[in-house]
């Protein structure tokens, strides 16, 4: 009897320093069903251009994009048609390779309903100055409506109320608060493009307050680079007519990060450079009614806001006069590249104007869908000229029989599964590639089959064969996405899919794996907004679900989540011998790199249902439901025995039970599961906690006897 009391204070210790350890932020690990995030941070990325004497030294860099064109509390005359669509432009170019190349996890965007004055000031106030360093290079970016109150700007949220501004729209002077101080980074950029978007820039107006709103732009030796739309008291204009619909400020701002503004041909985009290209071409197409204003403090003139290799020239350039390209189609629905990146789609009677094109010749391509391309051809421009080119689809893309025939058997094959079934459709699908070698439909399905097989270079290569093929084949975008989300290439994932969403924004697939994409980033918020869109497109696609209910889990949102990874086990309901019900290629690339562990589909079925029940049983665990969480997690190993992550939160739990109920068993039960980590692989942070936990266990078994 003396020795009880100490065995109580001995468990209820050991249960105490248990639950003082798995009760921070929750979930305590990384994903189980994904590698852990790539850290927020980026490092610093250098490039060796072909044509300059120094490397391209780029830093970690981070950003916020705003774009707001439907604003809740103003009326339908005060809407505005072009800044989300500007805001995605502008994310697009700045995660491009061939653009800002800034990581697509670490750029932020708020469009339209997103952007409340509550998120706006979270991303400026919490966010950014929560990850930035010192050595980074940030930017922010902001269109849609702004005003002047008082004599003080505001960017209005779209939750703006006119009658409430100060409350309601973000101060041009907190702003600068922001992004002089509580920001850091050695390169910071702040681009909008608003009405009255002056009004944050650092020269002083004696016909406003600008002195006052200029004052608290702090810091500003820390090089910020400031390229607002307009004066102040202008208005800031968008057009239909600047590549098929745009704010005229934003249209030169992509087109000059995306190598137009590169005058030097040294494959870098420099502020000076960015600000001379698009002052000067807002200007001239408005008439002077419309004047970009920039400052750069003490301004670094090594800042590199874009870097596009292929710009990169064997000497310097004269400065360019631009000219304009006006793309006229005989076909609905054609997507024109101009040297390699796609400027948008092109219809019948509707041209496609693209106005700041530096003159000399230019490679035009245009494609659709079944047809041959037009193209690519050179077209030469003109300073200070319209150079049409008109666009002729016209040959559909004939496919010989023999070719179809094979590609018939392959598809008979593929639809029967199982391995041998997909080395006879590989087999089929090539010999109608060697017949017909634009045949992109056999490039996809061959590109699938590889995948399933393990074949991931060639699976990759015969997606591009197809997209090279039909540029405009958006189905064999995203599964090329998807093979690079199981090759663990998450950024090219999310620039694949980032043109799927955008083209075809009803395409629930693509959201999914967008997800799927930001979710093994890391970045969960963005995560739960693409997985929000597949829901909702899609709401029968169980991976949404599951992928949703990821992003809630890792957000904080267990009761939500909960719901959502239920949805997902509803969805997938099948019988375990369901045979050919579930297609390998898509089970497959669920959850990416590393997970494709077995080739069978029954056995892939498993390994998803145990995820979703292990995510439940995490789910249970942050609201405390230990007991519902005790059933769901072994309901996960039932279906995926030796994960370590599942035994892990199962001995976590069986501790916390024990810790209320004061039962030995409970305890035993712990020590087997922390046993079955180690023993899964001992060299990670689960064992090393678990190793402990089992001392600790093992002590006060040893008190009971």
């Amino acid at each position: 009897m003396k020795r009880f009391p100490l065995l109580l204070f001995s468990v209820v210790w050991l249960g105490s320093v248990m639950a003082a350890q798995t009760t921070t932020t929750p979930p305590a690990q990384p994903s189980p069903r994904a590698s852990a995030p790539a850290s927020a941070s980026r490092d610093i990325k250098t490039i060796g251009p072909a044509a300059t004497a120094k490397p391209v030294v780029i830093p970690r860099s981070y950003a916020l994009v705003i774009g707001i064109s439907k604003y809740k509390n103003l009326p339908a005359s005060a809407q505005l048609e072009y800044p989300d669509r500007d805001a995605e432009e502008m994310y697009t170019t700045l995660i491009s390779s061939e653009g800002g190349q800034f990581p697509a996890e670490n750029v932020h965007k708020l469009i339209n309903e997103k952007a409340t004055i509550d998120n706006i000031r979270h991303e400026l106030e919490v966010w950014l100055p929560s990850v930035t360093q010192s050595e980074d290079r940030v930017l922010i970016y902001f269109a849609g409506h702004g005003f002047v109150s008082n004599g003080v700007g505001y960017l209005a949220s779209y939750d703006v109320d006119i009658h409430n501004i100060t409350a309601t729209a973000y101060p041009m002077d907190q702003l600068g608060k922001d992004i002089g101080g509580r920001i850091k980074g050695k390169w910071k950029v702040l681009m909008t493009d608003a009405c009255h978007s002056g009004a944050i820039t650092p020269q002083a107006d004696s016909q406003s307050d600008r002195g006052t709103i200029n004052s608290t732009l702090l810091d500003l030796q820390k090089s910020l680079f400031s390229l607002t739309a307009s004066r102040d008291r202008e208005q800031s204009f968008e057009s239909s007519n600047w590549g098929g619909g745009h704010g005229i400020f934003t249209y030169y701002v992509v087109k000059g990060l995306q190598g137009e503004a590169d005058t030097n041909g040294d494959g870098v985009v420099t502020a000076d450079e960015l600000a001379e290209y698009v002052h000067s071409n807002v200007r001239l197409a408005t008439q002077a009614r419309q004047n970009p204003t920039s400052e750069r403090g003490s301004f670094d003139p090594d800042m590199v806001l874009a870097y596009n290799p292929t710009h990169v020239t064997a000497a310097a350039l004269p400065p360019p006069q631009y000219g304009n390209l006006i793309i006229e189609s005989n076909m609905d629905n054609t997507e024109v590249f101009v040297d390699g990146i796609s400027q948008g789609i092109v219809s019948k009677g509707k041209p496609l104007r693209l106005p700041g094109i530096a003159p000399g010749a230019h490679t035009i391509k245009a494609v659709h869908m079944g047809y041959e391309p037009d193209g690519p051809r050179e077209e030469q421009v003109y300073p200070g000229q319209d150079t049409t080119v008109s666009i002729r689809i016209l040959i559909v893309r004939h496919t010989a029989k023999a070719a179809v025939d094979h590609f018939d058997k392959g598809i008979e094959l593929y639809q029967k599964g199982n391995q041998d079934n997909y080395k006879k459709a590989a087999e089929e699908f090539k010999a109608a590639l060697a017949i017909a070698p634009k045949y992109s439909q056999a490039a996809l399905y061959l590109g699938r089959v590889d995948n399933a097989l393990y074949e991931d270079q060639a699976a990759i290569a015969a997606f591009k064969q197809a997209i090279d093929a039909d540029p405009d084949y958006m189905e064999a975008r995203a599964s090329y996405a998807a093979a690079l989300l199981d090759q663990g290439d998450l950024d090219e994932a999310i620039r694949q899919l980032n043109v799927v969403t955008d083209r075809q924004p009803d395409n629930g697939m693509g959201w999914y794996l967008l997800s799927q994409a930001f979710a093994r980033k890391g970045d969960y918020k963005d995560g739960m907004t693409a997985a929000e869109q597949a829901t909702a497109k899609t709401p029968k696609n169980a991976e949404a679900h599951f992928w949703l209910a990821e992003c809630m889990r890792q957000l904080n949102m267990p009761a939500d989540a909960e719901k959502e990874y239920n949805q997902y086990i509803a969805l997938s309901n099948f019988d375990s011998g369901f045979g050919g019900k579930l297609n390998y290629y898509l089970a497959g690339y669920l959850f990416g790199a590393g997970s494709k562990t077995r080739a069978a589909q029954a056995d892939i079925w498993r390994e998803l249902r145990g995820q979703a029940y292990l995510g439940i049983c995490d789910s249970e665990w942050m609201q405390k439901s230990y007991d519902a969480a005790i059933a769901d997690c072994q309901r996960a190993l039932t279906y995926i025995p030796k994960d370590m992550f599942a035994n892990y939160r199962l001995g976590i739990v069986y501790t916390l039970e024990f810790n209320q109920h004061n039962s030995l068993s409970l305890l035993a039960a712990a020590k087997e599961h922390f046993e079955a980590v180690v023993a899964s692989n001992p060299d990670t942070d689960e064992a090393g906690r678990s190793q402990k936990y089992i001392q600790m266990i093992d002590h006060a078994l040893a008190l009971s006897n």
